[in-house]
């Protein structure tokens, strides 16, 4: 194992045992749950879109954005396979097996890039900790969700003039 392996490892086994307390095992779970398939981001992106009417075009394409990063994540998940975790024991059950990149983290980032734009300032720290309850939870390596966040980013502000689009048509 080379060193950022090992710093993989060590950060992951360090906020896993945070897990151990019940509280903060039930959020890192209710996040886990509300995060899967960017359920809450695909949500809140329609709510967006519902209630302000003036923009909704531009909440859509915001909606587009995340779900585009979701797709984008599962689709490098396929290509880079790597196994979640084996040496903590999971707080929650996964979809897949693959860790690489870590697909809540990659809608969260989207959605609080996207979302933060069209001045929803609260998904951002919302993102942070579900980023951060995959740790808790023990299903990703930092890297994979930092990996996600920065897939989640990218794609968000890729599509950022394309998002703006929408608040005039």
């Amino acid at each position: 194992m080379d060193e950022l392996d090992d710093l993989d490892h060590r950060i992951l086994s360090a906020l896993h045992a945070r897990g151990a307390d019940p509280r903060v095992a039930r959020v890192a779970r209710a996040l886990s749950w509300a995060g899967e398939h960017a359920a809450l981001w695909l949500a809140a992106g329609v709510a967006g879109a519902a209630v302000d009417s003036s923009r909704r075009g531009a909440w859509l394409r915001a909606t587009a954005l995340t779900a585009g990063a979701h797709a984008a994540s599962m689709g490098m998940k396929r290509l880079v396979r790597r196994p979640r975790p084996a040496h903590v024991e999971p707080l929650v059950r996964t979809a897949g097996r693959h860790s690489f990149p870590s697909s809540h983290a990659t809608s969260a980032t989207a959605a609080a890039v996207a979302y933060g734009s069209l001045g929803a300032y609260a998904t951002a720290p919302l993102a942070a900790a579900m980023c951060l309850s995959r740790l808790v939870a023990g299903v990703h390596y930092p890297s994979d969700v930092a990996a996600g966040a920065a897939l989640g980013a990218v794609t968000a502000r890729l599509g950022a003039r394309w998002m703006r689009e929408g608040h005039h048509g």
